[in-house]
């Protein structure tokens, strides 16, 4: 069994977001554990999972139908983007390997360059180069920029498909990793500089944790100021570490958590409902919420 959470540049339009996932679970013994839209990242996160050729397939599919569908051109949200079909990792669980998932991830990668046209870049434990492991050394030149690096610079050439970016659908990030918690805590404020203060303050690469990354951003809908954040690894750097440290660094700066946010799905071992309510978590359903959960739930 493997876990894959595509991204996908489309956070406003649920019938579209449907429909990706309906193409993915059209594949027999492909399930979907979750998919959350956010419209001010204008962004989709969708959480699948089944054994490890029918989430091959699945994937492709996702890919092909957000090719379809995804104009990048009309495409502007907080979040960095790439491509459609954005990223799309490939995670072990249920006695596979780490190994099972690169494999599954490179030949995801080869299909999508070779039938779809798309380039395809392969990171984190799929990387073929070092300077691609972690996604956002990369990625964080976005579609625009990639659209004049692509095809020009050759630490810009992709692992698969052509050497130039898709004028609407973009390229594609492929890769293996372990299970990432996407995480957001939003603040009482409209400063989005104390955001982005303290996410400088919590992320590894500025000094902070081990194991995660961290952007500040404005939200329109709530008009607040979010940390956005990855958990790259939550035996390392804990939701509530993490948690404890935005609250008490954001009253430093007089200000108050509104709430917290889980991206998708959490390991029952980094959540549990003791853990919710101290992050102030607005609800917390198990069944919905924490991977084993949600898979016994459907019958997986």
């Amino acid at each position: 069994m493997l876990e894959f959470v595509p991204n996908f540049s489309e956070g406003k339009d649920r019938a579209t977001v449907d429909a990706l996932v309906a193409a993915m679970t059209a594949v027999e013994g492909v399930k979907c554990l979750g998919s959350e839209l956010d419209a001010s990242h204008h962004r989709a996160v969708v959480t699948l999972a089944g054994p490890a050729p029918a989430v091959a397939e699945a994937a492709f599919r996702g890919a092909r139908e957000a090719m379809q569908r995804i104009d990048l051109r009309r495409h502007k949200g907080e979040h960095k983007r790439m491509g459609a079909m954005d990223v799309c990792p490939f995670v072990p669980i249920a006695g596979a390997s780490m190994q099972d998932a690169v494999a599954t991830a490179k030949a995801v990668g080869e299909r999508i360059g070779k039938e779809l046209g798309l380039p395809v870049f392969l990171y984190a434990e799929a990387c073929a180069r070092e300077s691609r492991r972690k996604l956002g050394d990369f990625r964080n030149k976005e579609f625009e920029g990639l659209l004049e690096l692509v095809g020009k610079d050759p630490e810009f050439a992709p692992d698969f498909g052509p050497a130039r970016l898709h004028p609407s659908a973009g390229a594609v990030a492929v890769g293996a990793r372990s299970f990432l918690i996407a995480y957001n805590v939003n603040l009482n404020t409209t400063d989005v500089q104390v955001a982005k203060d303290i996410a400088k303050a919590v992320r590894e690469k500025d000094g902070g944790f081990a194991k995660v990354q961290g952007m500040g951003f404005f939200l329109d809908d709530k008009q607040l100021a979010q940390v956005s954040m990855n958990l790259l690894d939550f035996q390392v750097t804990s939701i509530r570490t993490v948690f404890d440290k935005i609250a008490e660094l954001a009253k430093a700066r007089g200000v108050e958590v509104a709430e917290s946010e889980l991206i998708g799905l959490a390991p029952a071992a980094a959540l549990d409902a003791a853990t919710a309510q101290h992050i102030r978590l607005p609800k917390f359903v198990p069944e919905e919420q924490i991977v084993e959960a949600r898979l016994a739930a459907l019958g997986g």
